[in-house]
């Protein structure tokens, strides 16, 4: 895994899965404020799931990225 993260992401993965998470949750609030807000056009809904596309990336990094901090030996 040290290959394919960058090493100054790597000794922090815990931080970084957090900010990943964080900006997952940013994303699909977004997305969700565009559906409920904006008008109804092919424009909105495009919007929105760019949006919710990019939150459930995100995601499936942040979670990622902690089932690696999790699974790491502990540091001595």
């Amino acid at each position: 895994m040290q290959r394919l993260i960058p090493p100054w992401e790597y000794r922090n993965l815990r931080t970084w899965a957090g900010a990943r998470l964080a900006g997952g949750n940013l994303l699909a609030l977004c997305g969700f404020l565009t559906l409920n807000i904006g008008s109804t056009g092919w424009k909105t809904y495009g919007w929105a799931a760019l949006f919710l596309v990019l939150a459930a990336l995100a995601f499936a990094g942040g979670h990622w990225e902690l089932t690696i901090a999790r699974s790491a030996s502990p540091r001595t």
